[in-house]
């Protein structure tokens, strides 16, 4: 009986200190947050008084029937964007992510996660390789893959042919589950746009067509800081990248409309982060006389154009677009710039990253750290952007059919940590960060399929 209690005593004991850290960790997120978006805002607001520019002001008759004219050429047009810089870049957010604390563990309640040698210092429970096989179980040696020229016994052809068979009935059958679940497969290119479509719950009804000509009229008739920034970001990203440029025009309407869309404030129901907010002339603090600006809540990033770019391979009735976007951007990508502990968050991204690489392959790791190219540094800017921009765009969607069908973020960092493991000879070589970068550079070579299938289930034990 004595016994029996001591255990309940011990099991509660640990719920309890397990809520005493989930409690702190959910203050250290608001916080981090709090902070950095203050950052954020003071860079804004600094770029206004710099340039005398207003956050927000209205277009002059003339100028809005001029951008109307032009909606559909705007990648010609040609603004000085030269004094605009991005309010900030993913190495500011990585330094943010660096410096996270949780004051429960720093006193030693966790003396297990001590051995973590990374650089994200907050120890959240992330998976490992056994789980990650279990969780990926459709990416097996065994398991047939679009994107994978011989992973199973049956002729690739063959494979696909039935596959792409299989993905029509699902298609006729408009089931989005099942669409999921098939998906964990990857997309032939043909059923691609409309399988998405259908797992994102995305159907074109002239409500919908209607709402995005709305926020075009918005766009027409005001002008926000923002805008400059989407512009500069474009400019800077997709119209340099040999395969997105050509949808310069996309990219500038879709980002447009979506800083106008309030309906994006919905995700920070279930978002550490809170919208930012401005303020009348004169009312500063008086909360009856703020706004969220911009009205989606969202303040680009540099890179963040990119998260549009690879979807307009698949879809170009703009409207539609729009709509793939939206959904893409608050069920994924802004866990990749938001501060959380989901599995699918960024910090547990590079925790589980830095766990991969430090557990299975320890002597690249610890070899790296030592001559100062913490692999963080060099991986991070693909998991923020989802890898766009950095592998061939038939890669990457087939990168993002498995992230629509896990419902998950967690494949980007294992496919980080397999381009390490893949370049891992040449990486044991180098003597520097610079060298490190150097060989990690170019990735537009890299069949994605095959480096995840290696990784989990033939390489690491």
């Amino acid at each position: 009986m004595l016994q029996e209690e001591s255990d309940l005593s011990l099991v509660i004991a640990q719920i309890v200190q397990k809520l005493k850290g989930s409690t702190l960790y959910a203050q250290l997120e608001r916080q981090a947050w709090g902070s950095w978006e203050k950052r954020i805002l003071k860079s804004l607001n600094s770029m206004c008084t710099e340039l005398s520019i207003p956050l927000a002001r209205k277009r002059p008759v003339g100028e809005q029937k001029e951008l109307l004219n032009k909606w559909n050429e705007m990648g010609t047009d040609e603004p000085d964007l030269s004094l605009f810089r991005p309010v900030y870049a993913p190495k500011d957010f990585l330094e943010v992510l660096i410096n996270l604390r949780n004051p429960n563990y720093e006193n030693g309640d966790s003396l297990s996660f001590r051995t973590h040698l990374g650089l994200i210092q907050v120890p959240l429970k992330v998976k490992d390789i056994p789980e990650l096989k279990e969780f990926f179980v459709e990416l097996g040696l065994t398991t047939g893959q679009l994107g994978i020229d011989d992973s199973t016994q049956v002729p690739p052809e063959l494979f696909e042919n039935e596959h792409v068979r299989i993905g029509q009935k699902v298609l006729a059958e408009q089931d989005s589950a099942a669409a999921q679940q098939y998906i964990r497969q990857g997309s032939p290119t043909a059923l691609r746009a409309e399988l998405w479509a259908l797992i994102l719950n995305i159907s074109s009804q002239p409500e919908d067509i209607l709402y995005y000509e709305q926020l075009k009229t918005n766009v027409i008739q005001h002008d926000l800081l923002v805008d400059s920034l989407i512009y500069k970001d474009v400019k800077l990203t997709a119209s340099n990248d040999d395969y997105y440029f050509v949808f310069e025009d996309y990219l500038y309407q879709v980002l447009l409309c979506f800083s106008r869309d309030t309906s994006v404030l919905g995700h920070f129901a279930y978002n550490s982060a809170s919208p930012p907010k401005s303020y009348i002339r004169g009312k500063l603090g008086l909360e009856e006389y703020a706004v969220f600006y911009p009205p989606n809540g969202v303040i680009p990033f540099h890179g963040f154009s990119m998260y549009v770019a690879p979807l307009c391979f698949l879809y170009h009735e703009p409207s539609k677009l729009y709509q793939i976007f939206r959904e893409m951007y608050v069920r994924f990508f802004f866990r990749l710039h938001s501060i959380s502990s989901h599995p699918s968050g960024i910090v547990s991204l590079c925790l589980l990253f830095e766990t991969l690489l430090q557990t299975y392959l320890p002597q690249l790791f610890y070899h790296l750290r030592e001559i100062g190219a913490q692999p963080l540094r060099i991986s991070f800017k693909w998991m923020v952007r989802a890898f766009s921009g950095y592998l061939a765009t038939d890669q990457l969607l087939l990168l993002w059919d498995r992230i629509l069908g896990y419902n998950s973020l967690e494949i980007l960092a294992v496919l980080a940590a397999a381009v390490f493991a893949f370049r891992a000879v040449n990486l044991m070589e180098v003597t520097s960060l610079a060298a490190a970068e150097a060989v990690l550079a170019d990735l537009s070579t890299l069949k994605v399929m095959p480096l995840l299938q290696i990784f989990l289930f033939a390489t690491v034990t």
